[in-house]
């Protein structure tokens, strides 16, 4: 089970905002860029990510019906920016992993703990 949605809101209104700028430059972390598949605003989540072959995975902590990742997903890309630098992503594909196979063991644990088994997977654009 994700994090509680409630605990996203009050993130969404408060945490978020005094994380944004540590997670654009901090391992493991990164900001997405994207756009409200209504409003046509833009937003900018943080998330954990992970480096794979070829592009990202994004831990889904509060769920993949999240609005950002419905947004990233209708759009068929975002801007993932991760350690200073922006990256375009295309062919976002969310999935289920119950042993989160493809992230590294510490944070394999911790997410564990939590419960994430959601996670999307985006092909970084070069």
């Amino acid at each position: 089970m994700p994090i509680p949605r409630v605990v996203g809101k009050l993130n969404r209104v408060g945490l978020n905002h005094l994380m944004r700028p540590l997670t654009r430059h901090a391992p493991g972390f990164a900001v997405v860029h994207h756009t409200g598949r209504r409003s046509g605003r833009p937003y900018e989540t943080p998330v954990n990510l992970f480096p794979v072959e070829g592009g990202f995975v994004i831990a889904l902590t509060y769920g993949s019906r999240t609005d950002w990742v419905r947004n990233v997903i209708a759009a068929g890309g975002c801007v993932v920016e991760t350690r200073g630098r922006q990256v375009a992503c295309r062919s976002p594909h969310v999935y289920r992993d119950e042993t989160r196979r493809r992230i590294r063991p510490v944070e394999r644990a911790v997410l564990g703990v939590l419960g994430v088994t959601e996670f999307m997977e985006l092909t970084a654009e070069r």
